[in-house]
């Protein structure tokens, strides 16, 4: 036991400090151990019932009720009824019980029962996160039907996009541009009039076609069709923000 000094006048004494009292398990005492043992050893339903009912579900109730509290099991959904069932569990099990093994009662009992919640927590946990990946897929799933765009509507897009850029061709050829220049825009517009006749397999293709039909070489196309290239950005752009 700890000591303290309390000075009284001139002398000094020494006096005891007292220590915390601990708190005893005052609801599942040495006659609750005597009635759960004795409970496994008769297979009379009256003397069981009889044990139950005055001893052993009280001590079960009190102890399933601290436990939850002590450990936070608060925390989970229907705790209330979860306790019910841990009591039910604990009286199916209460055969298990041996007391030969000279493991008291009251310490299996709420191994058992801290157990038993610490599954439901566990199994709790798994449930959320398999509840927040399904909220997750239904996102992407909710956001791909919303981005994806009708089949329909994308070919009608596309069929509009290339009629106002054909009509803007047009004007184009009202500007002071270079003889070259010109007849590249004059050869695009003859690719365009006729692009179900002919086959174009790629870039390379388009610059082949455009050489033939204007006489240039390739450097030549090369320069003028990036000159054309920065009118049909623009062209873009426009249609773009007008989509917006």
């Amino acid at each position: 036991m700890k000591k303290k000094t309390e000075k009284i006048g001139k002398t000094e004494k020494t006096m005891p400090i007292p220590r915390k009292a601990k708190k005893k398990n005052n609801y599942f005492t040495k006659v609750h151990e005597e009635a759960i043992i004795n409970y496994t050893l008769t297979t009379d339903n009256k003397i069981r019932t009889e044990l139950y009912v005055n001893w052993i579900e009280p001590a079960f109730d009190e102890m399933v009720d601290k436990i939850v509290y002590t450990y936070k099991f608060t925390n989970l959904p229907n705790i209330d009824s979860l306790k019910e069932d841990c009591k039910v569990w604990l009286t199916t099990i209460l055969d298990k019980y041996d007391p030969s093994k000279k493991s008291k009662a009251f310490s299996y009992f709420s191994v058992i029962t801290k157990n038993w919640f610490i599954h439901k927590v566990k199994r709790n946990t798994k449930n959320l996160k398999r509840e927040v990946a399904m909220e997750e897929v239904s996102g992407e799933i909710q956001q791909k039907q919303l981005s994806t765009v009708n089949p329909y509507e994308k070919d009608r897009d596309r069929f509009e996009f290339y009629s106002h850029l054909y009509n803007e061709m047009d004007s184009w050829e009202n500007l002071k541009l270079k003889e070259n220049e010109k007849k590249v825009l004059q050869a695009i517009k003859i690719l365009f009039e006729t692009v179900d006749e002919i086959e174009i397999f790629n870039k390379k293709a388009i610059y082949l076609y455009i050489r033939e039909i204007t006489g240039l070489n390739t450097k030549q196309v090369v320069n003028n069709l990036n000159k054309i290239r920065i009118k049909y950005k623009q062209f873009k752009k426009g249609w773009n923000e007008c989509k917006l």
